[in-house]
């Protein structure tokens, strides 16, 4: 029989009342308070919570607390990943996000679902993955939600709210989060 962490990841219904699942929202939850406890003369220490709290990734992160996750353990990092002030991932699906991905203050990536069915959602929940290229840039406050894929070198407007697929090399931005323009790459002299 599947454990509730089994059904979650593959973003099935789950109980996320289960005691596993509670245990490791927990730990995510004390590692986020001593990350944002951290200050700015302690790199040495938010580095090791980085490295506990991520699946991947935490070597490199560039990590500007406050920061709030579900379970960590399910966020996939490329390398120097950046985090601005006050983002927030719900990971009870996977997350992964590409090399020099850059994120403004207040982004929330979240890839919890509920029920429509009353009933069923007092006991279950799912979730879907959320995949982010490589090179990425996420405006401020951008919400991010289950089950998108942005392309790799594509700008996401501040503000935006994202709810379908968005493709490589474009700006997009607005609510729903739509392709503005594709976005050429500057040569360097």
């Amino acid at each position: 029989m599947r454990t509730e962490k089994e059904k979650m990841l593959a973003g099935e219904l789950y109980d996320p009342f289960d005691a596993e699942l509670v245990t490791a929202r927990e730990r995510a939850r004390t590692l986020c308070q001593a990350l944002n406890a951290t200050q700015e003369s302690e790199p040495e220490e938010r580095r090791r919570i980085l490295v506990d709290l991520f699946g991947t990734g935490g070597d490199t992160v560039w990590m500007q607390p406050p920061f709030y996750c579900d379970y960590g353990a399910n966020i996939h990092l490329g390398t120097r990943v950046f985090f601005n002030f006050n983002c927030t991932i719900l990971d009870v699906c996977d997350v992964r996000i590409g090399d020099y991905t850059l994120f403004g203050p207040g982004v929330q990536i979240l890839t919890p679902l509920h029920p429509l069915d009353a009933d069923l959602r007092r006991k279950q929940e799912y979730g879907k993955s959320i995949v982010i290229g490589s090179d990425v840039w996420v405006g401020g406050g951008a919400l991010i939600l289950a089950g998108v894929q942005i392309g790799a070198r594509t700008i996401i407007g501040a503000g935006s709210v994202v709810t379908r697929d968005i493709p490589d090399g474009v700006f997009a931005a607005g609510n729903p989060c739509r392709v503005i323009r594709h976005v050429e790459e500057q040569a360097t002299q």
